[in-house]
């Protein structure tokens, strides 16, 4: 894990507070074992039980259902603190708080009391079936309102050892997602373990089946056919900053490895000229290089978490401009992070040398968990979103990806 304190801070990890110490303490006991866990991959559940423990999955639950309310800027930063240990578990834990989320954007008032308050009381950790792509996963209503789930599921991060999932299923007749709501362990509900990526091997990813899987009526989040409104959609904004908090942040790790590294075990260049590699230009160069993408990058994400929660607090009088500039900001500082994340997590071996390769250092691990995130959904149209707005003004249009 990253000393915090040797690169010069941005404002997601200055003015601690309680629960940025907890996860500072809980990044560093994660960074111990990250290495090994992520050569052997699959199910981190001793590790999830440390994030169980921490009380840290409680911290975004509204003060109105007896949680600690805490700001969004607060809960992506514990976000930022554990990605730069171990990014495969920090994804996990900040795709609990968007599926509780999901509530307090989709949900009426009787079910984020019901929801939040006994997640808050079982200590739960919530998982994710929604991917919005695939419609395999079908949903028959039945004539007490109620729904069957039936078919598969893809890319399901979180999901196993999960309390609650927050899923869809396509509904025919109307053509459009329900989202629904549910515990887990719900008959009919099979979680594999069949994730393989090359990077983020601990989320958890895999697929998942359901069978005749029952939906009650009040579990329903998003109905057939209802249209969203701008601030139910205002979630797909909170996605894109979780995302682009993770790769700046795996940015900010990779840099801050590298550093201990070149001060630790690098050797000079023969034709260097310096007695350390530290005092070598050409590093001090791309060092300063790279730090110059990450610093934007994570000065852009903080704006655009402002922005959000500002968003966020407005509600339902949230209106569909304000919805949009949202979207432009967190596009502009996701996909600042994705370049930022990706150079950083790949030139730290022109910094560190041949030597740093070694397979049992698992530096590797830097790229290949940003490189296998970023491609969530393709940067090339955030560009083009961006591109779209400064020219004519059109801010974009709502979907799940933007």
């Amino acid at each position: 894990m990253s000393n915090l304190h040797s690169l010069p801070l941005p404002s997601t990890v200055q003015n601690s507070a309680s629960p940025l110490d907890t996860a500072r303490q809980l990044a560093a006991t994660l960074a111990e074992s990250a290495v090994e866990r992520d050569r052997r991959g699959g199910h981190a559940a001793a590790e999830r039980q440390l994030i169980r423990d921490s009380g840290l999955l409680r911290l975004s639950i509204p003060k109105a259902y007896g949680g600690p309310g805490t700001p969004w800027r607060d809960v992506l930063k514990t976000v930022a603190i554990l990605a730069e240990a171990d990014s495969a578990l920090a994804h996990i834990y900040a795709f609990h708080h968007m599926q509780q989320a999901s509530v307090l954007f989709y949900g009426n008032a009787e079910q984020q009391q019901r929801l939040l308050s006994e997640s808050l009381r079982l200590n739960q950790f919530w998982g994710n079936a929604l991917n919005p792509l695939d419609h395999r996963a079908l949903v028959t209503e039945q004539a007490d309102g109620s729904f069957l789930l039936n078919g598969d599921k893809a890319f399901c991060s979180g999901a196993r050892g999960s309390d609650r999932l927050v899923l869809s299923g396509w509904h025919v007749p109307s053509q459009s997602l329900v989202i629904a709501c549910i515990p887990t362990q719900r008959q009919g509900v099979q979680i594999h373990q069949d994730w393989d990526g090359i990077g983020q091997r601990q989320t958890d990813s895999g697929s998942a089946s359901f069978h005749q899987v029952r939906i009650a009526a009040d579990e329903v989040l998003i109905a057939p056919g209802q249209r969203l409104s701008p601030f139910a959609s205002l979630r797909t904004c909170m996605v894109q900053l979780v995302m682009a908090s993770l790769f700046v942040s795996l940015g900010r790790g990779a840099l801050e490895t590298s550093k201990r590294y070149l001060h630790e075990q690098a050797r000079p260049w023969l034709s260097a000229g310096v007695d350390t590699s530290v005092e070598d230009p050409y590093i001090q160069q791309r060092f300063a290089k790279l730090w110059l993408q990450i610093k934007p990058a994570q000065l852009l994400v903080d704006d655009a978490i402002s922005q959000f929660e500002t968003a966020f607090a407005k509600g339902h009088a949230l209106t569909a401009e304000e919805r949009g500039a949202v979207a432009i900001a967190a596009a502009e500082a996701k996909v600042l992070a994705h370049h930022a994340g990706l150079d950083a997590s790949s030139q730290m071996f022109d910094l560190m040398g041949a030597r740093a390769a070694n397979a049992r250092l698992g530096y590797d691990r830097f790229w290949r968990n940003t490189r296998t995130h970023t491609l969530h959904d393709p940067v090339d149209y955030k560009i083009r979103d961006i591109g779209r707005w400064l020219l004519s003004g059109t801010l974009p249009e709502p979907t799940a990806y933007s």
